[in-house]
């Protein structure tokens, strides 16, 4: 994490998810089950805002995003979002999409570890904050849906028509961008978007996998999460040399030392992230 920071401190209370921290894990849980965790203007804006603050905590190493009750996250809520949506000026509308799509930048740009516990139905915004998640756990009751055609938008949002074609290829991005239909968690996993697991085991696995990380080495961990976005748009003679600097870079790294001092002693590392 980096050391430069301003002087506000960090914010833990949140109003429109609850957040709850604990051993080097953040956990983001979107709290509006009687609406399937609809997303309004302000958990945008919040979920904006705390992958803002995220890399600069020193007792963070990890985020999980997950959803309260019987859905990860709905899409945007039709009456609190589109309905005002539809009143507004053209530069308000930009900005809104922008901000949307900040989430999504954030997290793919944030140096830790991002775990998305799929825990029911993601739609919409849901399933592109699921995507744009390093790691997915799928209970056996989650599905995907990439709503937009169906309400009249363009089925590419929020960084969608990038992300979803490198991950499962072109076709198959198509058909799920262009139609929108629902994908049961067997076929989500069946074209790579994560392992399913039994409802009632989400919650360990996903602890297991999260102190897995947490206990892990951050930094280089935060390292192969940019080289793997950074090298989807470059050629192999950039990806080289910029995989050459990391590493020589994280030769010098206390975690590096600290193996080699593990090793010759014949214990495991305790890694700091530095």
């Amino acid at each position: 994490m980096s050391p430069f920071r301003g002087s506000s401190g960090f914010t833990d209370a949140w109003r429109h998810f609850r957040l709850e921290l604990g051993d080097g894990v953040a956990t983001v849980t979107f709290d509006r089950p009687e609406k399937l965790n609809a997303l309004t203007f302000e958990t945008y804006a919040d979920l904006r805002d705390l992958l803002g603050e995220l890399p600069h905590r020193d007792d963070v190493r990890v985020l999980v995003i997950t959803g309260e009750g019987r859905g990860f996250c709905s899409g945007g809520d039709v009456h609190e979002i589109i309905g005002r949506l539809l009143r507004m000026e053209p530069s308000d509308l930009l900005d809104f999409t922008r901000m949307s799509g900040s989430v999504v930048q954030r997290m793919r740009e944030c140096p830790l570890p991002v775990i998305a516990a799929v825990n029911g139905v993601a739609a919409g915004a849901g399933a592109v904050i699921a995507l744009a998640a390093d790691l997915r756990l799928l209970a056996r009751s989650a599905s995907f849906a990439f709503l937009f055609t169906k309400v009249g938008l363009a089925g590419a949002d929020m960084g969608s028509a990038y992300l979803l074609p490198r991950m499962v290829g072109f076709g198959r991005a198509a058909e799920l961008l262009l139609l929108g239909e629902t994908i049961r968690a067997e076929d989500a996993a069946a074209i790579g978007l994560g392992p399913v697991v039994d409802d009632e085991e989400l919650p360990a696995r996903t602890t297991e996998l999260a102190r897995r990380l947490a206990d892990g080495p951050t930094l280089a961990y935060g390292s192969t999460k940019m080289l793997l976005s950074r090298e989807l748009d470059m050629d192999l003679s950039g990806s080289i040399e910029l995989e050459a600097m990391t590493q020589a870079l994280l030769m010098k790294s206390a975690d590096h030392a600290e193996f080699y001092r593990a090793f010759t002693e014949g214990r495991d590392p305790k890694w700091t992230g530095r």
